[in-house]
C-alpha cells in the first residue's frame, strides 16, 4: 500500500476520533483536518489517477459536509447560524 493511502486512512480514523469529542473541543482537530485533506487529496491524485480521486473527495466531502456548507454560505456572503454549543 502506498503511503498517500496509508495517510488518508489514519486522516479518516483522526476524523472519526475528532467526531466523537464535545463540540467546542472539535474546532482544532477538526480545522486541521480541513486544511490537510486538499493536500493529501492531490497526492493521491497524482499517485493513483483521478480514478482513485473520486472515491477520496466523495467520502471527504460526505465526512466534512457541515463545515463546508457553512464555510460556502459565509464565502457567498451570508451569516449562517452556529450551533448553541458554540455562540458566545
Amino acid at each position: 500500500m502506498s503511503l498517500p493511502l496509508v495517510l488518508a486512512c489514519l486522516w479518516v480514523l483522526v476524523a472519526a476520533g475528532t467526531a466523537m469529542l464535545p463540540i467546542r473541543r472539535q474546532m482544532i482537530p477538526g480545522l486541521a483536518l480541513l486544511v490537510s485533506a486538499p493536500v493529501l487529496m492531490v497526492w493521491i491524485g497524482i499517485a493513483h489517477g483521478w480514478i482513485w480521486l473520486v472515491p477520496v473527495v466523495l467520502a471527504f466531502a460526505s465526512m466534512m459536509r457541515n463545515p463546508l456548507i457553512y464555510l460556502w454560505r459565509r464565502a457567498r456572503g451570508e451569516r449562517p447560524d452556529l450551533p448553541s454549543d458554540l455562540r458566545l
